[in-house]
């Protein structure tokens, strides 16, 4: 198989020997759409088993099964980092959900604050921009995507085991790095506030948990999509899966 062999994810724990009927989506893409002839073979991964090699059979014009042949790739969970954003326009957002997903976040949050513009959220096209950038990049987990809540609430029933990390515009300027050197490995958060960012009672409110650490991502303003990768990246060297 070559670099460019189609990856699909499949909702249902896999095996060998197992059988797996394809979505009508799956298999008008397979067979119409990239005319897989009968008998090739693709990889499937369902988050949680690895990846497997699997032969196509063609049942007719816009149905298959697959036939999950051999594990090529054990599972690997990744990093437990979950990401915290203010929702942002429809485009804009399916990339930062890629890219968060392409990242290895184990969960995706959206969360209200007072100056989100995007009160309204479509849980399931982020699901799909998370399965469609899993199986383009390699990835084996699919992140869980969690319900919108306000701020607020979301606060108010964290666990303070998983220390968060803030990206504060008003933070001063110094090297993140160094700031995040000193926290101990173990379950982490990073929260990136709406374009207008966070009002005053919610910076007040964020500086004084015992859990957050707030951090700089350097003196120019980014775009909240932008913020996402610069910091998710900046997370993963110093204490995700990239040491």
């Amino acid at each position: 198989m070559g670099a460019n062999t189609i990856r699909l994810f499949l909702e249902q724990r896999l095996c060998a020997g197992l059988e797996v009927a394809g979505t009508r989506a799956q298999a008008n893409y397979l067979l119409n759409v990239m005319r897989l002839a009968e008998g090739a073979e693709i990889l499937v991964f369902d988050g949680e088993t690895g990846e497997w090699r699997a032969r196509v059979s063609r049942q007719k014009r816009n149905a298959c099964t697959l036939h999950v042949l051999e594990r090529t790739r054990a599972h690997r969970p990744g990093p437990d980092i979950h990401y915290l954003f203010a929702p942002v326009k429809r485009a804009r957002l399916d990339f930062m959900v890629q890219k968060a997903t392409e990242l290895g976040v184990a969960a995706l949050c959206p969360v209200m604050t007072r100056l989100t513009t995007v009160r309204r959220v479509k849980l399931e096209r982020m699901r799909a921009n998370v399965i469609e950038a899993a199986e383009q990049c390699g990835v084996l987990r699919i992140p869980r995507v969690c319900e919108a809540m306000p701020l607020d609430r979301t606060l108010e029933g964290w666990d303070p085991a998983r220390r968060l990390i803030y990206c504060d515009e008003a933070a001063p300027v110094a090297s993140p790095l160094e700031a995040l050197s000193g926290l101990a490995p173990g379950p982490l958060a990073v929260l990136i506030g709406p374009e207008g960012g966070f009002d005053p009672g919610e910076r007040d409110r964020l500086r004084g948990l015992d859990f957050m650490l707030p951090i700089s991502l350097g003196p120019r303003v980014m775009r909240a999509d932008t913020a996402a990768v610069a910091a998710l990246a900046l997370v993963n060297a110093v204490l995700g899966d990239w040491r």
